[in-house]
């Protein structure tokens, strides 16, 4: 009899699966969610609309009503269709198996979204990772020479970038779509806190499709993403979809909430002010350079030699506040860490954490 030695694939056996670190107890600061829960009101709307829901059916495979919701709140170009998935992990796991031939390239700055690499690597395609530079900008020219050479089937721009958060110049993207050979897909995951957007944009080329999430809304349990496009390319993606990959409840709550879409847009406004508050604080910390961000989130170099940034996220947890360490991973991203913009108490008991952390 045969183990999972014998059958499973020698590279699945040799990687690691994606690490999410136990947060029970702590200060939650590590995945760029909302920290803001529903208002009260909404909740008990929310839970009503759940108690409506027929659990004992499937759902209705082409989430119709909420495609067409998105569609208007999301001012989603006329002629353009969504296609719905079980969080934007999902999106990019069928996009990626819808190009997926023999030989065929992905390419994406680095360092960004490790998905994008994962996708292509369980698909056997080649994924080329096209170096930021120091500070993490992107280095457009490098950028197209690698395009020009590799000829890559899929482009994947994240804008703003995780986990760096700079928003590279549109300029730059622009180069990159109108160059591509392949497919370009804008990974807008951070839109609501970015102030710009290439949706208005996808009838202007046509070999750009826009992916989003509402997870960083206040909605990242309920997993949802999505893909916006022309419908030659949503209509490939969807062959490669799992049926029924949006479950009833999913959909029932995120269709009540995206009615009450306001409500989400003054919490991440609320975000977006604590990250220009928190900003100065941090920059005022000794040992602590802070990096740009168009997102949720700050990330932050630790000085102080090799392991200094693994030494403060110790420390820090130790203070029961987890934040991300990115050390040991990318080469770019040593000592770095990544701090998701909580409540306003939340950032108080970070920057306590931190200037104890930082002694």
């Amino acid at each position: 009899m045969s183990g999972a030695k014998d059958v499973i694939r020698p590279e699945i056996l040799g990687m690691q699966a994606y690490h999410v670190s136990d947060a029970a107890g702590m200060v939650k600061l590590d995945v760029m969610e909302s920290p803001y829960r529903l208002p009260e009101a909404l909740a008990r709307e929310v839970g009503e609309t759940v108690a409506a829901v027929a659990m004992n059916r499937y759902p209705v495979p082409t989430a119709r009503e909420l495609r067409t919701l998105i569609r208007e709140v999301m001012q989603v170009p006329q002629g353009c269709d969504v296609l719905l998935g079980n969080g934007s992990d999902e999106c990019i796991q069928y996009i990626t198996a819808a190009v997926a031939r023999e030989g065929a390239v992905v390419m994406a700055p680095s360092p960004s979204f490790a998905m994008f690499a994962m996708h292509a690597f369980f698909y056997r395609l080649r994924f080329v990772g096209v170096a930021l530079r120091e500070d993490f900008s992107l280095d457009a020219g490098a950028f197209l020479a690698a395009m020009a050479k590799e000829r890559p089937a899929l482009v994947w721009i994240a804008y703003p970038n995780n986990p760096t958060g700079n928003a590279f110049p549109v300029e730059d993207i622009e180069r990159i779509v109108r160059a591509a050979p392949g497919l370009v897909v804008i990974d807008e995951a951070y839109q609501p806190f970015a102030g710009s957007s290439f949706m208005p944009r996808l009838a202007e080329f046509a070999n750009m499709v826009v992916m989003r999430t509402v997870s960083k809304i206040g909605m990242a349990g309920l997993r949802l993403g999505y893909v916006c496009g022309r419908p030659e390319w949503i209509g490939e993606f969807d062959k490669t979809r799992s049926p029924f990959n949006i479950n009833v409840l999913t959909e029932a709550v995120a269709i009540k909430l995206l009615r009450n879409k306001p409500v989400l847009d003054a919490q991440a406004a609320k975000v977006l002010a604590e990250r220009e508050r928190v900003r100065p604080e941090l920059e005022r910390l000794t040992r602590l350079r802070v990096y740009p961000s168009a997102a949720n989130f700050l990330l932050v170099r630790v000085a102080g030699g090799k392991g200094a940034g693994t030494l403060v996220f110790e420390r820090l947890r130790a203070q029961g506040v987890l934040v991300k360490d990115f050390s040991g991973g990318h080469a770019l991203l040593e000592d770095c860490l990544r701090l998701t913009i909580g409540t306003p108490e939340e950032n108080r008991i970070l920057l306590a954490a931190l200037r104890e952390a930082l002694k």
